[in-house]
């Protein structure tokens, strides 16, 4: 038993050991390079390689979880979901596909036609590209930059212009109104997500993702054990950016018919709703690898290859935002801007100050990691529950939607409503 884990500890060089898929790729380098290939040709066939293996993973995702969420959203609502078409109703997603392909494609008369048909596209390619500064494995990544986390927020910003430029050019005051919720959404919540990401990399020292995920492994510690609080303000602020319930005030059907794609049919319609998914699977990626170390997971992924754990922890917070989707109400425009700016930045930047004093003491003072850091953690997650605690009771009443008593009111002068002048008798009408 013994000399069996110690073979499935060892990750070899070969093309068919699935525990690191950068030895297929390596292969086929190898191959180029044997052949005489030129250096250019290696750097393209590489950078192909790593993004058809992207999209191909975006891709597939964004097929299967329109069955997932469908599926778990409904049975959290006493429903079946998806269950006629294919077993479990596994071919629904597919069959919904090939609808809105066949689904003529409309475009208001007065609509600019560049700018209409490039909103969708420009919608979908920043959770795309997102992914190729995020390690899947210790020696699997597309770009291995040092200013990833830059990048990520760079490209999160790019998704409200599209939102913007489709709100816009659809000529439409619902869709403007959905286009300028986004706006002020976008303006409220990209503050508290810099500054969460912020506190991680003042505590790692680096903004390089596969660095991160380097210190969770090196000192056996999760950043969300670390960083709760910054844990928690991400999530939030970045639920709302992504446009999903509680949050999805941007196309709220009651209010403003569709938002910012109402005038969007067939295939851009089904670009807009594909780019949300897989917008959700980006984020569920960057939590997973910032917050909860990536492809390590406590020498587990010496057996177990590390892109696979990757991808069960990205289900996993991916989950969570379906659960939030599926039980949360809608909040109003107010109560979700005063959310943002009343409490998740002024925690965010009360974090920052935290983080530094941290890592100050833990470098003047030269204190072993394995005494600070559990030192840190403890103190952390009191900080994070005390904080939560003075919110829900002090500040979570001004959020509430309904009194949570009677009132009465006395002298109220009501406005009589006009009067309904009598129709006229039917009798006394001539023909």
């Amino acid at each position: 038993m013994t000399m069996l884990l110690s073979l499935l500890t060892i990750v070899t060089d070969n093309w068919w050991d699935i525990r690191d898929l950068s030895n297929v790729s390596g292969a086929v380098l190898d191959i180029i390079d044997d052949l005489g290939g030129p250096a250019w040709l290696i750097y393209i066939v590489s950078a192909l390689l790593g993004t058809l293996a992207i999209i191909s993973f975006i891709g597939g995702v964004a097929i299967i979880n329109i069955w997932v969420e469908r599926r778990v959203v409904g049975r959290m609502q006493s429903r079946l979901g998806p269950n006629r078409l294919g077993p479990f109703g596994l071919l629904q997603p597919i069959a919904d596909a090939i609808k809105l392909m066949q689904k003529e494609v409309l475009q208001p008369k007065s609509a600019p036609g560049l700018i209409f048909t490039l909103a969708p596209i420009m919608f979908t390619i920043p959770g795309i590209a997102m992914m190729a500064v995020l390690p899947w494995g210790r020696n699997m990544s597309l770009a291995n930059v040092d200013v990833g986390i830059l990048y990520i927020l760079g490209l999160s910003s790019l998704g409200a212009l599209a939102v913007f430029m489709a709100g816009y050019s659809s000529n439409n005051k619902y869709a403007l109104f959905g286009s300028m919720r986004v706006i002020a959404m976008l303006v409220s919540y990209e503050i508290p997500i810099v500054l969460s990401l912020l506190g991680i990399v003042l505590f790692t020292g680096t903004m390089n993702p596969q660095g991160i995920v380097l210190f969770q492994e090196h000192y056996w510690s999760l950043m969300i054990l670390l960083q709760p609080l910054a844990f928690i303000i991400y999530f939030f602020s970045v639920s709302a950016e992504l446009n999903r319930t509680p949050a999805d005030i941007a196309e709220a059907e009651s209010e403003i018919v569709g938002g910012y794609h109402t005038e969007y049919s067939g295939m851009k319609f089904g670009l807009f709703y594909a780019a949300e998914l897989i917008n959700a699977v980006a984020v569920s990626a960057i939590i997973s690898t910032l917050f909860l170390g990536g492809w390590w997971a406590y020498k587990l992924d010496e057996i177990v290859p590390g892109w696979m754990i990757y991808i069960g922890k990205i289900y996993t917070v991916y989950f969570v935002f379906v659960w939030t989707r599926g039980t949360l109400p809608r909040f109003r425009i107010d109560q979700l801007l005063a959310f943002a700016w009343k409490w998740l930045t002024p925690m965010a930047l009360l974090n920052i100050v935290m983080v530094s004093a941290e890592v100050t003491i833990w470098e003047e003072s030269g204190l072993s990691a394995g005494i600070v850091l559990p030192i840190y953690m403890v103190i952390n997650t009191a900080a994070a529950g005390a904080i939560i605690y003075a919110f829900v009771r002090f500040l979570a009443p001004k959020f509430e939607r309904f009194p949570t008593q009677l009132r009465f009111y006395s002298n109220i002068d009501v406005p009589s409503l006009p009067a309904v002048a009598a129709p006229p008798d039917r009798a006394k009408v001539s023909v």
